[in-house]
């Protein structure tokens, strides 16, 4: 596993850096970066779907793909008018609430246009409006956070701090790791590794990110919260697996997992992220 996680992990991490780079120089911001939200969240979409199927439900593929796009989508029209007109009635988080309402109502109709018989409409229908909120509505806070006025350095900032603290969880759990943090959802995490990893984080964003976010307890403050929104991402998704009876969301990427199992930590996080940036706990 570590083998794979090394030989996939460097050139994930130079993708990344590269179109990030190409994105930060861009006229538009999320030119490059959008894209590659909405090809994520397509084959987030895949494993949702078949997490639900795995469990027993029937959700309608198509009404799920286009519903859980459609708030990523709608998230990314600000790049289409950039530069947002100031007078826009519909701020730039409002184009996600729009894409949401959008999505569930693409499901409802789905649900509408199969229907037979009683039994299984509203437990289809959930779960499609759990893959539009959970993969959609928080991938679509990445859009959000990118297309902040410092968005790349916020972007940035969220995926350093996340990716270190889980790490950190990785390595501290297995040289120090005895207390099971949540046993029955995530059999490998540790108090002592959760803890660990989150302390590196605080220590190495901070350092890494000292001139550009802010005085040292913001930072300090700001990595502890995405550390635990983090935590509480990995083991969000760690609940739907093993409600599924499976061990990763797929095999698209060995060592990791699936997409869902590569952005668990950072879903929860970024709404936690784009609060912290508005209300100026950093970047201010």
């Amino acid at each position: 596993m570590l083998r794979w996680r090394i030989a996939l992990g460097i050139p994930l991490i130079v993708v990344l850096a590269v179109l990030g780079w190409l994105d930060a120089s861009a006229t538009r911001p999320g030119l490059y970066l959008a894209p590659l939200a909405l090809f994520l969240c397509t084959l987030a979409t895949q494993e949702m779907i078949g997490l639900f199927r795995a469990s027993g439900y029937s959700p309608l593929g198509w009404a799920t793909y286009t519903g859980t796009l459609l708030p990523v989508l709608a998230s990314c029209v600000p790049i289409a008018l950039h530069p947002y007109p100031a007078d826009c009635p519909v701020g730039r988080l409002g184009w996600l609430a729009c894409g949401l309402a959008a999505g569930f109502a693409i499901a409802m109709i789905g649900e509408m246009t199969r229907y037979e018989k009683p039994g299984s409409t509203i437990a289809n229908l959930s779960v499609t409006a759990l893959s539009i909120l959970y993969v959609g509505g928080l991938l679509g806070f990445l859009v959000q956070l990118r297309l902040l006025p410092t968005g790349s350095l916020a972007l940035l900032s969220l995926i350093f701090a996340v990716k270190v603290s889980d790490t950190g969880q990785y390595a501290c759990g297995k040289l120090f790791g005895k207390h099971k943090l949540a046993p029955r959802l995530s059999p490998g995490k540790t108090w002592q590794g959760t803890l660990g990893g989150i302390a590196i984080s605080m220590l190495l964003t901070t350092l890494v990110f000292r001139t550009t976010l802010g005085n040292a307890a913001s930072i300090l403050i700001y990595t502890l919260l995405l550390g635990v929104a983090g935590i509480l991402g990995d083991l969000a998704e760690s609940l739907l697996k093993r409600d599924a009876g499976v061990k990763d969301s797929s095999s698209w990427l060995p060592g990791f997992g699936g997409v869902l199992d590569l952005l668990d930590s950072l879903l929860l996080a970024a709404p936690v992220a784009y609060a912290c940036w508005i209300l100026g706990l950093v970047g201010s």
